[in-house]
């Protein structure tokens, strides 16, 4: 028992902080503590290094646990007890910081279920018309309309996802051979070429997104403004909308399948050439 005790007095005055590295020579009033399971020179901090190394591991969070970095023991980290008041304003701040991601997302998703809202809503007023249209949402069930408006920009969005330019254009390269009109309307569309390009993926097209999200909101007004200039003979404005709506696609599609048969074409015929040669002098 003698021996032990004497081992256990030669580590207290043999101990170091393993953060500073001072000695109870060093500072004799300094506040020690072991708060693992390490032992030998590791087994010592003072209370103020390991306060100071728990404040960087933490990083402002106080609830965080903290282990030592050399048995991976986690430290005991006690507080004074709090009053009642202070009980209730710290139940209350973790509260709120566990309530807030939630209504922060619940506020984006009404922002944008409202946004979806107002959108048909307008769209229906330009289709339809803006007297005929507000008649219409007025004698409309209020259900179905908290339900069928918000679909307007959902339809649009899904609708412009809808690539039929490609698959159109796979078609005809296929039976080209068998229509000869179509080589009048795309000239080259049936003509063999030498090899067949790698064709990017819509997934690695970075504007996509953006592109279709833009060209779905704006399409019902570019139906609008096609079916006035091409069909203002027709009275109602819906059928004029939707033959407007029609025949953007449609001319704008031919324009699209046109461009990227061009394109494939010149990839198809693409050459590398052979390196200059230097002449030596």
């Amino acid at each position: 028992m003698a021996e032990e005790g004497a081992v256990v007095m030669q580590q207290i005055v043999d101990r170091s902080c393993w953060v500073c590295f001072a000695t109870d020579e060093d500072d004799r009033t300094a506040e020690w503590v072991r708060p693992c399971r390490c032992r030998g020179s590791t087994k010592w901090v003072h209370q103020s290094c390991l306060q100071r190394w728990v404040d960087e591991k933490q990083r402002g969070n106080s609830t965080a646990r903290v282990a030592c970095p050399q048995c991976n023991a986690e430290y005991l980290i006690v507080f004074p007890k709090l009053g009642p008041v202070v009980y209730v304003l710290d139940l209350a701040d973790r509260l709120i910081s566990k309530a807030c991601p939630f209504a922060a997302a619940g506020i984006m998703v009404g922002s944008i279920y409202w946004t979806a809202v107002t959108y048909g809503a307008v769209t229906v007023m330009q289709v339809v018309g803006h007297k005929e249209g507000l008649d219409v949402m007025e004698r409309a069930d209020p259900l179905f309309l908290l339900i069928g408006l918000p679909t307007i920009p959902v339809m649009l969005i899904l609708g412009k996802m809808i690539r039929w330019e490609d698959y159109v254009l796979r078609l005809w390269r296929k039976y080209s051979n068998k229509l000869q009109i179509l080589n009048s309307i795309f000239p080259g569309i049936g003509c063999p070429v030498p090899r067949i390009p790698a064709e990017a993926s819509p997934l690695a097209d970075h504007v996509s997104a953006t592109r279709i999200l833009c060209g779905a909101l704006v399409f019902p007004t570019i139906a609008t403004i096609v079916g006035k200039l091409m069909f203002s003979s027709v009275n109602s404005n819906l059928q004029r909308t939707i033959l407007g709506g029609i025949a953007f696609v449609a001319i704008k599609g031919a324009f699209k399948v046109y461009f990227k048969q061009q394109q494939y074409l010149r990839q198809a015929h693409r050459k590398i050439l052979n390196f200059p040669e230097m002449d030596e002098a």
